[in-house]
């Protein structure tokens, strides 16, 4: 039955603000909202990437790089209960605020702002008509940003099919490699319909010392020192189609990646066969890229 799985299909269709995320997708291709005009927010969350870019650190304004942060898909972001790495944004619109204003991405303010997209006349056409106001604020244009982003959802995939109950959707090895992900307990974390983006957990819960740079983890917000290479867990949905991997970016290869969570995460090394099996599952996470991004509105 489709609700004893640990994993739940994306839905094909979330509800948005259709007028508002329009003006939403012209914002989130557009580099002039940022402070060199030179980096979008699509700059770090290409569409050919999942979402992503294949980047181990994303080059922001001036050529600027928050090092060790590897840049997290913004498809499916939606259902995440926290965003960024560390959590310390609530929803999307406060993610979209945090992004531009970060010295690291956008480095912008709220009166740069503002300033710079009332100056484009398109800009106040489209606000006007739907914000029903002749002045566009900092928080009007991150709605606008947050609700596109509601809509960059990814339903459909081979995997999702089969919860829905196309037994044939996966192929033995497959189904194999999906068996082995809840034996082992990856599904422990990497559950819901985001197969993960609900919980922070530790990384290297067997090691009582690793050697990858911790970067913005948990501790950045708590100011505890238990939330150290505490990050919030990334969602397994498209992973096939996002190199680099990790929080920091340093693992190219899919298969190395699911070898190293096996040690730190599981403590243990996966056979050869065991990791070839749950790759093969992970290559039916990919789903339907965004209908949004295929729309003139």
């Amino acid at each position: 039955m489709l609700n004893a799985q640990p994993i739940v299909p994306i839905p094909e269709h979330v509800d948005y603000n259709k007028d508002k995320a329009f003006i939403g997708k012209i914002l989130f291709f557009d580099p002039n909202i940022s402070r060199d005009g030179k980096v979008s927010c699509a700059s770090c969350h290409e569409p050919q990437f999942g979402g992503a870019d294949n980047k181990q650190f994303s080059i922001g304004v001036f050529g600027r790089i928050d090092k060790p942060m590897n840049s997290p898909p913004a498809f499916n972001a939606v259902f995440n209960y926290r965003q960024f790495w560390n959590g310390r944004a609530k929803n999307l619109q406060e993610q979209a605020r945090m992004a531009n204003q970060d010295h690291f991405e956008m480095d912008m303010t709220d009166a740069l702002l503002e300033k710079r997209v009332n100056a484009n006349p398109m800009y106040k056409k489209l606000f006007k008509n739907v914000y029903k106001s002749d002045y566009i604020t900092a928080d009007m244009v991150y709605d606008a940003i947050a609700e596109f982003e509601k809509a960059l959802i990814t339903p459909n995939s081979r995997f999702d099919k089969y919860l829905k109950g196309d037994k044939k959707a996966l192929n033995e090895e497959e189904k194999r490699g999906y068996f082995l992900f809840k034996a082992y307990g990856c599904v422990t974390c990497h559950n819901g319909v985001n197969m993960g983006g609900n919980s922070f957990q530790k990384l290297g819960v067997f090691f009582e010392k690793i050697s990858l740079p911790r970067g913005r983890d948990r501790y950045e917000v708590t100011k505890r020192e238990e939330d150290k290479y505490v990050y919030k867990v990334p969602s397994l949905r498209n992973i096939a189609v996002t190199p680099p991997y990790m929080h920091n970016g340093n693992v190219k290869n899919l298969k190395k990646a699911i070898v190293l969570m096996g040690k730190y995460n599981l403590g243990i090394d996966l056979p050869e066969k065991d990791v070839d099996a749950i790759y093969a599952f992970f290559q039916a996470l990919t789903g339907e890229m965004p209908k949004i991004l295929n729309k003139e509105r």
